[in-house]
C-alpha cells in the first residue's frame, strides 16, 4: 500500500470520512472537490437517520467517480488509538476492489495524530494477504490500494512523518507474517538463514550470520543440535546485528526467537489434528527478523543484536528421546521428559549466547506452551521478566500499540521443579500438568547469566520471556489480520527499543 498525506482537494475511486458518534451533519470539509450533485446526496446522508456513528457502523453513497462512505468511530471523547486502529482495519476489509484503488481518508475536526496514525495504520496492517502458491487470474488482478490520508494543514507535517513511519514498521510486520505463512516444505531452517543473508544484502548498516550444522557442532550448541538431528533439514543458528560498528562499548538490546520451522513433536509426537498449524512453531523467529526489517526501515540508529534458533522437530532413527540427557552450550545438562518440548531446549543454546554479546536486555519470544493459550486465550501473550522494570516497560509497550503482553508469575517453587532432576542439572518438563507455562519460563530463567556490576556485585542479566502460541497466528479477535500469522510484537519490540 502506498501512503501519503494530503489537505482537502482530490476524492480518489473511495472516500472514507469517519465520524463521531451522534453527528448530525457532514463535517467540514466532507465534500471538498465533489460536484454540486453528489455533494447534495452526501450531505443529505449525513444529516439522515442511516447512521449515528457508532463504532462500526458504516453507510455507502455511491456518487459519480468516487463512492463515499460514512464510518462511525463512537464518542468523541472516548477514541482510543485501539478504536481507530480496528475500525481502519474493518474497514479496509470491507471495500470491494471492484470500487477502485485509490483510497481517501478525511480527517475533519476533532482527531489527534496518533488516532488518525492509528486508522491508517490499522488499513495498512489489514492489507495484508499471503497467495503467492495461488495460481492468480488476470481477470480479477487488483494493482494494489493507494491511501491519502487528509488533513487540515496544521496537522499535515506531524501525521505525514507519523504514517511514514508506520508505514515503514509495517514492513516489518508483513515479512514476520510472510515467514510465519511459508510452508516448512519451502521454508526450514538452512533456507531461513539463506533469506536473512538475502535481506541484508546491500544494506551497509546490517550484518547477519548464519552458523550451520558443522558450526554448531563446533561451538557446542548441543541442545539445538539434539532438537534438529532428527530431520534431513538441519539445524542452524541466524545472528542478526543493526549498526554493528556503534556503541561498541555499550550494552544493547539482544533479542532471541524460538523457530521450529515445523513441529511433529519428535518421538513424543503430537496428536494429526491440528498439527499443519506447526509450521508457525517459528514465528518467534519471524518476529524478530521482522524487527531488524522494521528498525532497519524507520533508521534507527543504535546497536540492537538478534539471534533466531532454527531446527525442525522430526522423529527418525537419528532423533533424540524421552529420557536422553543431553548437554547444552551453557554447560549444564538437560533431562528430556518429552521432545514435544523441544522449543525451550532451543532456546537455551540462544539465551546463553546472547549473555556473551554484552545486553542491556535479554527479550526471547516463543511460541512456547499451549498452556499459556488455557491462561491468556488468544487476547494477550505471557510475559515473564526477572527485572520489574523491563516487564514494565514490555508491558506499556504492548499497550501503545495494542499488542498485550500480560505480567505472569516466575516463582521460586517453579525453578525448584524445572531443577529437581535426578540424573541431569535441569529436566525440560513439569512434574504435572498445572501451570505449565510457568514452568517453561523458570526452565528458561536457568539459562540466564550473572554479571558483575562495576561494584564486583553479581546479578542476573534483565531477561523477559514472551511466549506468543496463543497470539502468533489465526487470532479471530484481531481486526489487523485476516488470516495466518500475524507478525505479532514486532510494532512492540520497535516501539520499546526505538522509544523506551
Amino acid at each position: 500500500m502506498k501512503v501519503s498525506c494530503a489537505n482537502f482537494d482530490r476524492t480518489g475511486d473511495i472516500m472514507i470520512i469517519p465520524v463521531f458518534k451522534d453527528f448530525d451533519k457532514a463535517p467540514n470539509n466532507t465534500t471538498v472537490g465533489l460536484g454540486r450533485g453528489p455533494s447534495i446526496a452526501v450531505k443529505a446522508a449525513a444529516a439522515s437517520d442511516s447512521i449515528s456513528g457508532k463504532v462500526g457502523e458504516s453507510l455507502s453513497v455511491w456518487t459519480k467517480g468516487c463512492t463515499v462512505i460514512f464510518i462511525g468511530v463512537g464518542e468523541k471523547g472516548k477514541l482510543t488509538h485501539k478504536v481507530a486502529r480496528d475500525t481502519g482495519a474493518k474497514c479496509l476489509a470491507s471495500l470491494s476492489k471492484d470500487l477502485g484503488n485509490n483510497i481517501v481518508i478525511r480527517f475533519t475536526s476533532g482527531w489527534s495524530t496518533e488516532n488518525m496514525t492509528a486508522f491508517a495504520e490499522g488499513m495498512m496492517l489489514r492489507d495484508y494477504q499471503f497467495d503467492k502458491y495461488q495460481k492468480k487470474d488476470e481477470e480479477n488482478n487488483h494493482d494494489g490500494w493507494t491511501l491519502e490520508c487528509q488533513a487540515h494543514d496544521r496537522h499535515l507535517e506531524v501525521l505525514s512523518e507519523s504514517i511514514e513511519k508506520a508505514s515503514l514498521v509495517t514492513t516489518g510486520v508483513h515479512l514476520s507474517r510472510d515467514l510465519a505463512n511459508e510452508p516448512a516444505n519451502r521454508l526450514y531452517p538452512e533456507e531461513f538463514g539463506r533469506r536473512a543473508l538475502e535481506w541484508a544484502e546491500g544494506k551497509d548498516n546490517v550484518e547477519v550470520e548464519v552458523w550451520d550444522y558443522a558450526r554448531l557442532q563446533k561451538e557446542g550448541m548441543h541442545a539445538v543440535i539434539a532438537v534438529g538431528k532428527g530431520s534431513i533439514r538441519k539445524p542452524c543458528m541466524v545472528f542478526f546485528r543493526l549498526n554493528p560498528n556503534v556503541q561498541s562499548d555499550e550494552q544493547v538490546p539482544c533479542i532471541v526467537g524460538k523457530g521450529i520451522t515445523f513441529d511433529t513433536g519428535g518421538i513424543s509426537i503430537k496428536p494429526s489434528q491440528g498439527m499443519w498449524d506447526m509450521k508457525y512453531d517459528m514465528h518467534g523467529s519471524a518476529t524478530v527478523f521482522g524487527l531488524f526489517q522494521a528498525l532497519w526501515a524507520t533508521g534507527y540508529e543504535g546497536r540492537v543484536d538478534g539471534i533466531t534458533c532454527m531446527a525442525e522437530n522430526m522423529p527418525s532413527a537419528e532423533a533424540y528421546r524421552p529420557g536422553d540427557v543431553i548437554d547444552s552450550y551453557s554447560g549444564k545438562t538437560i533431562e528430556i521428559f518429552s521432545t514435544d518440548a523441544e522449543g525451550r531446549n532451543v532456546l537455551s543454546d540462544g539465551l546463553w549466547k546472547a549473555a556473551e554479546l554484552n545486553p542491556s536486555y535479554i527479550i526471547d519470544l516463543a511460541t512456547l506452551t499451549g498452556a499459556c493459550v488455557v491462561a491468556l486465550g488468544q487476547e494477550a501473550s505471557g510475559l515473564w521478566s526477572n527485572d520489574d522494570k523491563l516487564r514494565e516497560s514490555i508491558r506499556q509497550a504492548g499497550n501503545s500499540v495494542d499488542e498485550l503482553a500480560w505480567p505472569m508469575p516466575l516463582l521460586p517453587a517453579f525453578e525448584k521443579e524445572m531443577t529437581s532432576s535426578k540424573f541431569a542439572d535441569v529436566r525440560n518438563g513439569g512434574k504435572g500438568r498445572y501451570g505449565g507455562a510457568n514452568t517453561a519460563a523458570a526452565f528458561l530463567k536457568q539459562f540466564i547469566q550473572d554479571r558483575e556490576d562495576e561494584n564486583g556485585d553479581k546479578s542476573e542479566i534483565p531477561w523477559a520471556h514472551l511466549d506468543i502460541a496463543g497470539t502468533a497466528w489465526n487470532v479471530d479477535t484481531n481486526a489487523c489480520v485476516a488470516h495466518g500469522g500475524t507478525g505479532v510484537h514486532v510494532r512492540t519490540l520497535h516501539h520499546l527499543i526505538t522509544q523506551g
